[in-house]
């Protein structure tokens, strides 16, 4: 039977409330397809507000792919603000689509994107909405599937009582396989119903179901084990690897929004995954290997998705997307391409030993000149050769000199707080840095107007990287290191007007830590944080600390471990990890044996870059069946006449 639109229900309310153009949808390239004339029901979300999540890539990708498919419908539900889901709950109207305004209780499977841990309240809020009960256990045949996916899947276990089965890695695949399962499952009568259905989708080896699997402790709070309860499960869960991308060039009709967002450009993934073994950072470590998109399908995606969209920038994108073995190429043969036009193009993140001004020219010719962003993340050498970031001061003043000179001002420089072996020596050393970027930009450019933006993020230790055992820093000691970083800028009068100085305290950090390297113990605190008004937690205005801290007392009050526990304590070998089940490709040894390389005492031992070095057997290739894909491929761009 056809699910009924909520919208004559929802229309009246719009009024009521901050930014209603977020919830009429009808963007330009959505989807609106008949539900009878399917035989899957997806509905995607992002767990934020629009303005947030309509730009995701990822969830941009799955809704075109899905939605290409003629037995297959996809629609977008988004985290409703406050005074939405106020209204919502006071006339019964439950969580719904943007597409159709359908409810998302009625479709097969809710699929929910996680970035950020710091999303799961929100699920929370959906789920509730939409009259679908919280934890997984208690829902019954007539509920959706609810999946979870996305880099913060890849340790699920904080949300495995409120998640049916989580997916690691790249979706493009596995959820046309799933449909696939699903379509199967109908067809043939719900056999078994929802659990024998999610039995059909653990077999495979590729979809994680937590239910299926019994987790054990230790007197002292540790894991004993993670075990399957069920025959038929496998003991580690695998991820997808996308080896093609050429053949997925999505998404080919992007949305474009009716309402403001946080992107307003078309972007285009010229690869994906990152071999530069930076030991903090989860996508490089998650995404490997590095698999580029051709020069030629480059152009073609951003020639349709200019077409198709009407954007005047495209974004190339990816972890850094100055290593693309042809970007002199790309940058060029599409600056010719556009050259005249109002198309601008941007590389929103560039590497210090990876950029050029002849690749910065390419990408300013139609007159617009943005700052420039590079990340050397940590203050001192040392602390980069920790971190196996290989940038060195000088690499980073000769980069900006060429960039002061070829008439940029602003240049803004990206770091992290509370690293590995940090001191409060090497945070300072980001105040000598910023002032020697700007002593340089004033000699080589002969003026006074020139800034420096120095933005500072909390390292939290994330799952699958080398620094997964690190202790975390605790939140005063982040603080007090910002304040006298802070100081240090401010009082010298020579530069203190040319630096900008943006960073956050150390409390998010420490939730984000929680969430990011917790078990399951930890579904309890965000359903506590969540009952007492948590909503949005990845916005400053919404977050507090007080909450979530008051609400992990209480939850883990009978408990051997407590927030310290989670955060601020380092791991050994030995320890069972929450997702050591679950596998990215990553060899355990390897990375154990990296974090070891960064705390040698006689110095950090540095890791090259695997695409043009032998292999480190990191354990990706041969387990997962894949292997680096990068050029030169040898082709090149023209003009096209139609862009004239």
């Amino acid at each position: 039977m056809p699910v009924a639109s909520l919208f004559d229900r929802l229309e009246p309310l719009l009024p009521q409330v901050q930014k209603p153009i977020q919830y009429v949808g009808g963007e330009l390239n959505s989807a609106r397809k008949d539900w009878d004339a399917v035989s899957v029901r997806w509905a995607l979300m992002y767990p934020d507000a629009y303005e947030v999540g309509l730009p995701n890539q990822g969830v941009q990708i799955l809704y075109e792919v899905l939605n290409e498919r003629d037995w297959i419908l996809a629609e977008r539900t988004y985290a409703v603000l406050a005074d939405m889901e106020a209204m919502m709950r006071g006339h019964g109207i439950p969580q719904f689509t943007v597409d159709a305004h359908r409810p998302v209780a009625e479709f097969d499977l809710l699929g929910v994107s996680f970035a950020t841990e710091l999303g799961y309240t929100n699920l929370l809020t959906a789920l509730d909405l939409a009259g679908i009960p919280l934890r997984a256990t208690d829902r019954t045949d007539q509920h959706p599937l609810v999946l979870a996916g996305g880099h913060a899947a890849f340790n699920p276990e904080p949300v495995a009582d409120f998640v049916d089965a989580a997916v690691l890695g790249d979706g493009e695949e596995i959820v046309l396989a799933i449909s696939d399962v699903v379509r199967e499952w109908k067809d043939e009568g719900h056999p078994g119903g929802r659990v024998e259905l999610l039995g059909r989708l653990a077999a495979s080896g590729g979809v994680y179901v937590p239910q299926f699997y019994d987790v054990t402790y230790l007197p002292d709070g540790r894991i004993d084990a993670v075990t399957p309860n069920r025959p038929g499960v496998p003991r580690r869960v695998h991820k997808h690897t996308l080896m093609d991308l050429d053949s997925w060039p999505y998404p080919k009709r992007p949305l474009v929004p009716l309402a403001e967002t946080v992107h307003e450009r078309y972007s285009v993934e010229i690869f994906r995954g990152c071999t530069r073994g930076c030991r903090f950072c989860q996508a490089g470590m998650i995404t490997r290997p590095v698999r580029e998109r051709s020069i030629t399908t480059i152009a073609e995606m951003v020639s349709n998705g200019v077409e198709q969209t009407g954007f005047d920038e495209v974004g190339l994108l990816s972890l850094s997307s100055a290593d693309h073995s042809e970007i002199a190429g790309v940058a060029k043969g599409l600056g010719d391409r556009y050259e005249g036009t109002n198309i601008s193009l941007s590389l929103p993140s560039t590497r210090v030993d990876a950029f050029n001004i002849t690749l910065a020219n390419e990408f300013s010719r139609n007159g617009r000149r943005s700052g420039l962003t590079f990340a050397p993340e940590g203050g001192s050498e040392r602390l980069r050769r920790v971190i196996n970031k290989m940038v060195s001061e000088d690499d980073l003043i000769r980069t900006v000199a060429a960039a002061y000179s070829s008439g940029w001002r602003q240049v803004k420089l990206y770091f992290m707080c509370g690293l590995p072996t940090e001191t409060d020596e090497d945070v300072l050393q980001i105040a000598d840095l910023a002032k020697k970027v700007i002593a340089t930009g004033r000699e080589v450019s002969g003026r006074r107007d020139i800034r420096c933006t120095v933005s500072i993020g909390g390292f939290v230790p994330k799952p699958h990287t080398p620094f997964q055992w690190a202790a975390q820093l605790d939140a005063a000691s982040t603080d007090a290191r910002l304040a006298r970083l802070r100081e240090a800028i401010r009082s010298d009068k020579q530069y203190a007007r040319a630096i900008g100085f943006r960073y956050h305290d150390g409390k998010p950090g420490i939730v984000e830590g929680l969430l990011s390297r917790g078990d399951r113990r930890v579904g309890s605190i965000i359903e506590a944080v969540w009952r007492e008004g948590g909503r949005f937690d990845g916005w400053s205005e919404h977050f507090s600390y007080d909450r979530w801290a008051r609400c992990v007392g209480d939850v883990l009050a009978d408990e051997p471990v407590d927030l310290e526990w989670f955060t601020t304590r380092e791991r050994d070998r030995d320890e069972v990890l929450p997702w050591d089940h679950l596998d990215s490709g990553l060899d355990r040894d390897w990375l154990w044996q990296d974090w070891l390389d960064a705390l040698d005492p006689l110095g950090a031992v540095e890791v090259e870059d695997c695409r043009w070095t032998p292999c480190f057997d990191c354990g990706v290739c041969p387990q997962m069946g894949t292997e680096i894909q990068a050029g030169p491929t040898g082709r090149s761009l023209l003009p096209i006449a139609a862009v004239s």
